[in-house]
């Protein structure tokens, strides 16, 4: 029991019991003399100095441990802190400050100033080694990252669970639109759970690795329809279920387009199938008919076949307006499609001029350069052509125009329409120039411009001017194996710190009253496996729903005209709520910023009940309560820099306190306190820095 105890409240308790031991002796000592006094006028006298001796002893006795307090067991208490943050927090900062705290300690503060020197070279010269082991790995490991981030599917790596390990780019498109998912989050949040845990239950039972299984899902929200596959892995580590690997594929579109087609093909049937009965009635009974009867019906005959005919051109068109919706089609620059063509054209001994406005345009580009360069060949190989140049047209509309102009004879249309139906490369199967223009929706003519020349006119559906090109998407993958292996317990106190995931956040407001002022911004980020991910970060704005005073404007720089048009406090919880889902929340003075949402719960529509920790109480712990626990005076003594333009900003403080948490967790195991019941029992024992705002 005493062991848990403080070195200062040890050492009081030392010098309370050495009180008591001389008032006893004080006392016993009066009590023998008065028992062998004769005379009774000396008890008072006696009595008296005893008195006086005891109070001067205690006196005495305080004084004393107030001089040990202060010189010795304060700055043991400080120069202990010190040592563990640079033993475990990676701090190479001499103990200037501390070893002057220690002076009375004799050498006990130059050894541990020259100890921690030579951890903090020893680190170093570790450090470098390990980074020169390691670079040829950290380079196969980007290479790696840097092909994942490009497959053009969705892929994540769960655990049995259902924990996201591993997603790429594409994986936060599908599941998120850009904010989701995030490591250890559950699958199941973003996906309809049945024919995940059908698959996967279905894969396990199997037992084999190689096996995998097709499925079809949908996103829990949004009504997306995706396609995907699930490979189990091999199972790793004993006593831990086998996690998987999933691929998706949106297919929403597709699907739309196929209920499109087979609508279009059903209303095909119908308007045709009762106007061509009704013409096989019409000509089986014209036969038997007068002259005047059959003419009657010869007018009906011709109205059934224009209302046939109509009706053929109609859907024919909506047929092929549709064509390229039934495929999609790659946005392309016109500049690299030309160049692809005159290259084609090179290939084949020709020559080819280009021009036309920089555009970008939907279609095939390897379809459109094989049928040119095809085209272009077969001109020249039955002595239609001599010089060839290709246009681009910008139209009025949506589209733009391919014109492909040569010297020589035009071209029939009748044969034209006879090349159309040749296959264009053997090397690319029984594709047809026919089949070119039916899956880009299009059609092409030839033309006679002028005498001795001829060209092929080509529609492009859609084409738009080219701007400057956009930043590039960021698609850095995510990814934590270790979490592969970790066991997970159902009760949170019961959980090392090492396995909890963590949302650390902070707010920006309208005033220092949660009761009455409003939050202006708010800003968290996520660590999972004791690592802060950087992709993963929630940071915005809030319209408070009144004016910002001045003064607080001038703390953190938000003003009136920055969060118009912001979301409200509504929305941002609701968000936030999501963001921070499973995870134990992290706040600097966490009092202050969680009553500002507790106090919207029933707008929110969500409760914050997550488990709660506080960084002042955790930096009470390791370092004690008589030290400063402000955010600056933390950051400082662990070593990290705020930068100006970052401190009072939500996600400035939101980092530095995450930065200060992952260098306090082996602090506090270096003290024993390993899992997040150990550390709540001990924070809460400085309830009168800070109370706890864990709820029961």
């Amino acid at each position: 029991m005493i062991e848990r105890l403080s070195l200062r409240l040890r050492i009081l308790l030392f010098f309370v019991a050495l009180a008591l031991g001389v008032a006893v002796a004080i006392g016993l000592g009066l009590w023998a003399a008065l028992a062998r006094a004769d005379s009774p006028e000396a008890t008072p006298i006696a009595i008296q100095s005893g008195l006086i001796a005891g109070f001067l002893s205690l006196g005495l006795i305080t004084g004393i441990w107030y001089l040990f307090d202060a010189n010795v067991a304060r700055a043991i208490d400080r120069l202990a802190g010190a040592i563990r943050a640079r033993a475990h927090a990676e701090i190479d900062r001499d103990l200037t400050l501390e070893a002057e705290a220690a002076r009375y300690l004799g050498d006990l503060a130059p050894a541990a100033e020259a100890v921690t020197r030579q951890l903090a070279q020893t680190r170093n010269a570790l450090a470098e080694a390990i980074a020169r082991e390691t670079t040829r790995l950290a380079n196969e490991k980007s290479r790696l990252e840097t092909l994942l981030a490009d497959v053009p599917v969705a892929v994540l790596l769960c655990t049995a669970e259902h924990q996201l390990v591993f997603y790429n780019g594409p994986a936060v498109d599908i599941l998120g639109g850009g904010h989701a998912p995030g490591l250890d989050r559950n699958l199941l949040d973003y996906l309809r759970e049945g024919p995940i845990r059908h698959a996967y239950n279905r894969l396990s039972d199997a037992g084999d690795s190689d096996t995998a299984s097709d499925l079809l899902c949908a996103t829990a929200t949004g009504g997306r329809t995706l396609a995907g596959r699930m490979r189990v892995l091999r199972r790793r580590d004993p006593g831990v279920a086998s996690g998987y690997v999933l691929t998706l594929r949106d297919v929403t579109a597709d699907l739309a387009a196929h209920r499109n087609r087979d609508a279009l093909l059903a209303e095909v049937f119908d308007r045709v199938r009762r106007p061509a009965a009704n013409l096989q009635t019409v000509i089986g009974v014209m036969s038997e008919l007068d002259d005047e009867t059959t003419d009657e019906l010869r007018k009906a005959m011709l109205d059934e076949v224009q209302t046939l005919t109509q009706a053929i051109t109609d859907l024919g068109a909506r047929y092929d307006s549709s064509q390229a919706d039934w495929r999609p089609l790659p946005q392309t620059r016109s500049a690299d499609l030309l160049d692809s063509i005159k290259a084609r054209f090179e290939a084949e001994g020709l020559g080819l001029d280009c021009e036309g406005p920089e555009l970008i345009v939907t279609l095939d580009g390897f379809e459109m350069v094989a049928l040119f360069g095809w085209l272009g060949r077969r001109l020249c190989d039955e002595g239609h052509a001599s010089a060839f140049r290709l246009a681009l047209i910008e139209e009025d509309g949506p589209g733009a125009l391919l014109r492909l102009d040569w010297q020589g004879a035009p071209l029939p249309v009748g044969r034209f329409d006879a090349w159309l139906t040749e296959t264009l490369d053997p090397a690319m199967g029984e594709l047809t120039g026919r089949a070119v223009l039916q899956a880009h929706g299009t059609e092409a003519w030839t033309e006679s411009p002028e005498p001795g020349q001829g060209a092929v006119c080509m529609p492009i559906r859609n084409a738009r001017r080219a701007g400057r090109r956009p930043p590039p998407i960021a698609r850095k993958v995510v990814y934590d194996f270790e979490l592969l292996s970790k066991a997970r317990s159902a009760a949170v106190a019961d959980t090392r710190l090492e396995d909890l995931t963590y949302v650390v956040f902070d707010t920006e407001t309208t005033g220092l009253s949660p009761a009455t002022d409003e939050i202006v911004q708010i800003a968290a980020v996520r660590l999972v496996n004791c690592r802060r991910l950087e992709s993963e970060v929630y940071d915005t704005l809030v319209d408070p729903g009144r004016p910002i005073p001045p003064g607080s404007t001038d703390v953190h720089g938000i003003t009136d005209s920055m969060v118009v048009g912001a979301p409200s406090i509504a929305e941002v919880g609701r968000q936030f709520h999501a963001f921070a889902r499973g995870a134990v929340l992290i706040a600097h003075n966490a009092p202050f910023d969680l009553e500002f949402l507790r106090r919207h719960e029933a707008e929110i529509g969500a409760s914050f009940d997550n488990p709660v920790l506080d960084t002042v109480l955790l930096s009470a712990v390791v370092f004690g309560q008589l030290e400063q626990h402000s955010l600056d005076a933390l950051t400082a003594r662990l070593g990290i820099t705020i930068p100006d333009e970052a401190r009072h900003t939500a996600i400035g403080d939101t980092v530095a306190t995450a930065d200060a948490f992952l260098k306090l967790l082996p602090m506090l195991r270096a003290r024993g306190l390993t899992t997040f019941g150990e550390v709540l029992a001990e924070v809460r024992r400085h309830g009168r820095l800070q109370k706890d705002v864990n709820k029961a």
